[in-house]
């Protein structure tokens, strides 16, 4: 036991590698098919790196195991009243030998080690059933370090635990790339966080920033990290610049137009133009171009660039002010409900409200004056969607292109349920190559099946039901008693709150004694009469 067990079994695992190695070469002691040699190694190949991700998943969480149980003999025989700081950096400085890691990447390490080994167990009982890989559990870890123990626990067992009910077309974090499942669990944090989104946004807000990093061949890397409204607004407005520079004789491409557009602008007016920070026009007070915290975050800069088409799903009652639940923005995720609000104030030009249904979150219906077809659908598919539905695709660009499942020509409807919306990219993988969508519903957008036949799951939007406050409730019970009272009928819920049936509309409103927000909240559910 001991040593000699640990070189016997990593004795083992090397020959296990050469085996494997073989079988890679098409050198094994049986071809993988004998009809036909050469697609068996293909699909063969496909089964060996399957179970390589799995095993590399596994090592990696035994690779976190060793690292804190040497952490904690570390410190176990250290010499008496030597500071805790000092241990901890010759255990890092200890690991980072072993594993050829500079200081940051060894400390980063024995963080996420660390989160594994004592508050996040199905995330590393995941890892070593190869069911997630390291970089996935990296952004557990990385999501539950602001929550506490049971914000933590709600978090990893949301995505983890067995008995938490998810479609069963859903893909499995495992299944989804790593990037895409920190956007899911950011969400889900966002939503959960104990702390309001609004307060932790004023904070981060002040930590607003411009970075430069140089890079090979006489280029460089110039980013800022700012509130997500005016990011979108950015990006946005720089697409349509770039499409609109766009034509026969215009050699550059897409990435390059947008490009040079942005260094354009901050070479020149970019940096000459006068903000209001306030929204208002013209009161003669300028923005702090200083860093002090909330100050100079020129929140009017964000409507000019949100023209280009945009969704945010804003749930009623944040929209009126009277929870802080969450808006989501297209192409971004979840943001602070005054962040929502100051884009319906200041009339984004194609802002579609979403109402959403009060049981599940799931959309109902965009806009409530029109259903154009074409339009609509198109605006269902990326709620429904988020991005391209190809696994692991993060493509949310308005270039995306509305599909038919089922083609026209063979029968296919033009309805929700029968549409795709994948990027250029993926729409054109679909139709030169052997790969084909799987159908889809009008809340589930399709899968994908290779042409070796293997099915990837797509991944689904994390609907959640809204929150509902007491006021909102309390107006919603009285509503459903006099609805009873005037019909003789008893009404649940459904997926929205009843029609009452009690004449008078407004005036009616005003005679019950309903707040300001309560009327709105009924004119919103039923019209004003």
């Amino acid at each position: 036991m001991g040593r000699e067990a640990v070189e016997t079994a990593f004795a083992d695992i090397r020959a296990a590698l050469a085996v494997l190695n073989a079988e890679v070469d098409g050198c094994g002691s049986k071809p993988f098919s004998t009809a036909d040699p050469l697609a068996g190694l293909a699909d063969g190949s496909l089964d060996i790196l399957a179970g390589a991700a799995a095993v590399e998943a596994g090592v990696a969480g035994l690779k976190a195991r060793a690292a804190m149980k040497y952490a904690d003999t570390a410190h176990a025989l250290a010499p008496p009243g030597m500071p805790v700081p000092a241990q901890e950096m010759a255990v890092a400085a200890e690991i980072g030998c072993v594993l050829a890691l500079g200081p940051r990447a060894a400390s980063t390490f024995l963080s996420a080690s660390h989160a594994l080994t004592t508050t996040l167990p199905l995330t590393l009982a995941a890892l070593h059933a190869g069911t997630i890989s390291w970089q996935h559990a990296r952004v557990m870890a990385d999501e539950a370090a602001t929550l506490d123990p049971a914000g933590a626990a709600a978090l990893e067992a949301h995505f983890l635990d067995p008995d938490t009910p998810r479609p069963a077309a859903a893909a499995t974090i495992g299944e989804m790339p790593a990037h895409r499942f920190k956007h899911k669990a950011r969400t889900w944090r966002e939503r959960h966080h104990t702390e309001s989104i609004e307060k932790r946004h004023t904070k981060a807000a002040a930590d607003r920033r411009v970075e430069y990093r140089p890079d090979q061949d006489g280029m460089a890397w110039l980013s800022a990290c700012l509130p997500a409204d005016q990011a979108m607004a950015g990006w946005n407005r720089l697409n349509a610049l770039a499409r609109a520079a766009q034509g026969p004789n215009e050699p550059r491409t897409l990435t390059q137009i947008r490009t040079d557009k942005f260094a354009e602008a901050i070479l020149t007016s970019g940096t000459s133009a006068t903000f209001h920070a306030d929204n208002s026009a013209g009161n003669g007070e300028e923005a702090s171009d200083s860093d002090g915290a909330g100050a100079g975050t020129c929140a009017g800069l964000l409507s000019p660039g949100i023209r280009a088409q945009v969704l945010v799903t804003v749930p009623v009652f944040s929209l009126m002010g009277l929870t802080e639940e969450p808006a989501v923005l297209d192409g971004f995720g979840p943001v602070p409900p005054s962040m929502a609000r100051d884009l319906v104030a200041n009339g984004a030009d194609s802002f579609h409200r979403v109402l959403v249904d009060p049981r599940d979150g799931a959309p109902l219906e965009i806009g409530r004056s029109s259903y154009r077809v074409t339009k609509a659908m198109r605006n269902w598919l990326r709620l429904r969607d988020g991005q391209c539905p190809f696994p692991g695709c993060s493509n949310s660009s308005l270039d995306n292109e509305a599909d038919h499942l089922l083609a026209w020509h063979h029968g296919g409807t033009t309805g929700i349920s029968n549409l795709g919306q994948p990027c250029p990219k993926h729409h054109k993988l679909r139709h030169t190559t052997g790969w084909k969508p799987t159908p889809a519903t009008k809340n589930q957008p399709p899968g994908w099946t290779s042409p070796t036949g293997r099915h990837y799951k797509s991944e689904h939007q994390d609907w959640e039901p809204p929150h509902w406050p007491e006021s909102a409730l309390s107006a919603l019970a009285a509503e459903l008693k006099l609805t009873e009272h005037h019909t003789g009928q008893t009404h649940g819920l459904g997926p929205y709150p009843p029609m009452p049936a009690a004449p008078g509309g407004y005036a009616d409103l005003l005679h019950r004694g309903l707040s300001q927000a309560e009327i709105e909240l009924e004119e919103f559910f039923y019209g004003s009469s």
